[in-house]
């Protein structure tokens, strides 16, 4: 194998969620210097094992255990196992996180993460899963935004000491106002700051109050509305590419698996069963 084949780095940023610096690398010969970040470190190991030092102690993070790294804080990173290892990281800021707290009415002291080799069964799955989000422009900023504040705040209440967010209260209004509106954007989400911003509310304070009312955040019930349209577009006799067109899907493939996993037939064939009924 090929050096270049072993050793891969893709960093990236997400605009919607304040910036938030992204790394998606596999490195096998690869050694971190000793340096610090302004940011936190935020890394899930996915196969492999590193071998960094940090707060002078030598630590190995292996495949599904993330490494909690606080601003500012020497450390290095090596392999810990002959075929190196392959992780995502997040680099957030500490007011991103400061941020977060304000909207929950929360202490918006700077949290200080607790060790730092854990293996969260929990929250390992959500990290990996946020930071495939983050990276991939087919999923909608609202989306983005929206699971951003719940994942970090699932870290932050689980290894930052950061007490629970008081239940979010009834807002019957306010969730009318962005049912509105968001079917008035089916083809175009706005944002959850355009959202919040609407019915006076702070982003992850609103999004909170929408759950508790309706059991869904924003996005997933705005792809309810889109499915049940898509249904309707479907018995017309519209080609499922022309629904996907439509309703701002991002392609015929994402109508087809959305689609499928509410209704348990891809459009197509729901389409085609419609037509065959006497």
């Amino acid at each position: 194998m090929q050096r270049g084949d072993r050793e891969r780095a893709h960093f990236s940023s997400c605009a919607e969620v304040g910036g938030v610096e992204l790394l998606t690398a596999r490195f096998v010969e690869h050694r971190y210097a000793p340096h610090v970040h302004q940011s936190y470190a935020i890394a899930v190991v996915e196969a492999g094992a590193e071998r960094y030092r940090y707060r002078g102690e030598e630590h190995v993070v292996s495949a599904g255990h993330v490494a909690l790294l606080n601003p500012d804080e020497v450390h290095t990173g090596h392999k810990a196992a002959d075929d190196g290892w392959r992780y995502r990281v997040f680099y957030p800021e500490p007011q991103q996180f400061q941020v977060l707290l304000e909207e929950l009415e929360l202490p918006a002291t700077v949290p200080s993460l607790r060790g730092s080799v854990h293996r969260d069964e929990l929250l390992v799955p959500a990290l990996l899963d946020l930071h495939r989000k983050l990276q991939d422009p087919r999923v909608s900023v609202l989306q983005r935004q929206t699971r951003w504040r719940e994942v970090m705040l699932q870290l932050l209440q689980r290894h930052a000491q950061v007490p629970v967010a008081a239940a979010a209260g009834s807002e019957p209004l306010a969730v009318s106002r962005a049912k509105e509106l968001l079917v008035s954007r089916l083809t175009t989400a706005p944002s959850l700051e355009e959202l919040a911003t609407a019915v006076n509310l702070s982003p992850f304070h609103f999004a909170r109050v929408f759950r508790r009312a309706t059991g869904l955040p924003p996005h997933a019930w705005l792809q309810q509305r889109r499915l049940e349209q898509a249904r309707a577009l479907l018995r017309d006799g519209c080609a499922p590419l022309s629904v996907a067109l439509q309703l701002g899907f991002a392609d015929q493939s994402h109508l087809t698996r959305q689609f499928k996993q509410v209704y348990g037939v891809g459009p197509g064939e729901y389409r085609n069963a419609c037509h065959r009924r006497p």
